[in-house]
């Protein structure tokens, strides 16, 4: 008696038809993964990228995990313990109260979407870092692009700089290019703004390289890549001319190294932004989105306040809330915040309650993220927390459902598939809606 297995293609069931067009694709000069390649790239949901309203992001992110008590959703009726020991002042939205130690922000709220109902469930570091810079939760079996590299990929460079930088460094392995290639990672500065010889590595000419010696340089180098490339192809390689070729043009390009240098901003807006580690980085922020970088990626401090967190936000808060504003302000003197969205993220909220040790712990349940420009409401709140502040009480607002809103506002669509290795389609987002109601409407 013949068994028939129900995988095996060339089965009784199998018609001549179907084997002669199988054999043919070694005729046509494809083996069949790559003919099953070609064919997954065939299936890959594909959107052009449009101009957006956003014409450049930086996005704030406060490692460690800012309490939204302390921020941007105090609590000022709850109970001492879960109330914290700050106070809550007015806002320039009516009826609406930040913290007592973000005064300048409380002046600019009119300024701002504000959400108060974010959650994501990952009470881990590293999972809630994941989350707030891919969109994904973690998997073990993918590595998945940071906003700034999906952004890169998909609008790449403008004015010969770099489309996505991290400042100082690169903040975290999140921020990376994940499953694309790596010619769509992070620029780093490799020094802080705030440094009183501040200088972005790599940026000048070598001691003793005059112009025609770099020119013959990129010469034999092209050369030489050319030739490896034609005996191995890889994305290390690919990666690696593209890079070369980014560094040439920022090298050889006054208004783009120009970008990074700090030294022609006026003192007295220096000193607006505040002189440390949170306004120099904002104010190099903004220089580079309005030269044309398209994504920039700034950390500030430490927020993972599980002791005396009254002494860790006065000391924490005020020179960032000043930074924050001061971006918001310059932006729109400049006429930039329409274009420009301003976003300050977070790994996720902290508990409801004061700890033993005057602290908050990780708290995924509820969080609050601001934003700030780009075609967002001015002057809006979005959702709210419980009475305690641990939990979603009305409009949950999902990781998937910010990072469309955010793609959307730069014109990407979320659920556009890009190749993974092994010609796996994998959607931006996967699953996530744009929020209307957090968009200020089209004139």
């Amino acid at each position: 008696m013949k068994i028939r297995c129900p995988g095996n293609p060339l089965d009784r069931y199998t018609s001549r038809r179907e084997f002669l067009h199988v054999g043919l694709i070694g005729g046509l000069g494809l083996t069949l993964p790559q003919f099953l390649r070609q064919q997954a790239k065939g299936d890959q949901k594909f959107y052009e990228t449009r101009e957006g309203v956003a014409k450049g992001i930086i996005h704030i992110f406060l490692p460690g995990g800012m309490a939204h008590q302390e921020s941007f959703d105090p609590k000022p009726f709850a109970p001492a313990e879960y109330r914290g020991p700050f106070g809550a002042i007015d806002t320039k939205i009516p009826g609406i109260q930040f913290g007592e130690k973000m005064k300048d922000l409380a002046q600019l709220a009119d300024k701002m979407t504000i959400i108060r109902s974010m959650s994501h469930g990952e009470a881990a570091h590293e999972r809630g870092t994941h989350n707030m810079f891919t969109g994904y939760r973690p998997s073990p079996a993918l590595e998945y692009p940071s906003y700034g590299s999906v952004i890169s990929h998909e609008l790449g460079s403008k004015n010969n700089l770099p489309p996505y930088v991290c400042v100082p460094s690169v903040p975290n392995e999140f921020a990376n290019s994940g499953y694309l290639s790596s010619a769509y990672g992070p620029f780093a500065l490799g020094s802080d703004p705030s440094n009183k010889n501040f200088q972005v590595r790599d940026l000048n000419l070598p001691n003793g390289c005059d112009e025609f010696r770099f020119n013959r340089r990129r010469s034999l180098l092209e050369t030489v890549d050319s030739h490896f490339r034609a005996l191995e192809k890889s994305d290390a390689i690919d990666a690696m001319d593209a890079f070369y070729q980014h560094a040439y043009k920022l090298i050889s390009s006054e208004s783009a190294r120009e970008a990074f240098n700090l030294k022609t901003e006026p003192d007295a807006l220096k000193d607006e932004y505040g002189r440390n580690e949170a306004g120099q980085r904002m104010l190099l922020a903004r220089r580079l989105i309005e030269a044309g970088t398209r994504f920039v990626s700034l950390t500030v401090g430490g927020w993972d306040h599980h002791d005396n967190i009254k002494g860790a936000i006065e000391g924490q808060m005020p020179p960032v809330d000043k930074a924050i504003a001061t971006l918001i302000r310059d932006l729109e003197r400049r006429g930039m915040l329409d274009s420009t969205l301003v976003m300050v993220t977070t790994e996720f909220g902290r508990t409801p309650k004061i700890n033993p040790t005057g602290g908050r712990d990780h708290w995924p349940s509820v969080f609050s993220v601001m934003l700030a420009g780009g075609g967002f409401k001015q002057g809006y709140v979005h959702g709210s927390s419980d009475a305690l502040g641990g939990g979603v009480d009305t409009d949950g607002v999902t990781v998937e459902d910010l990072s469309t809103t955010i793609y959307n506002q730069i014109g990407i669509t979320s659920d556009k598939e890009l190749m993974a290795p092994g010609g796996r389609p994998i959607e931006i987002v996967d699953g996530g809606h744009v929020l209307d109601v957090l968009l200020a409407k089209k004139a």
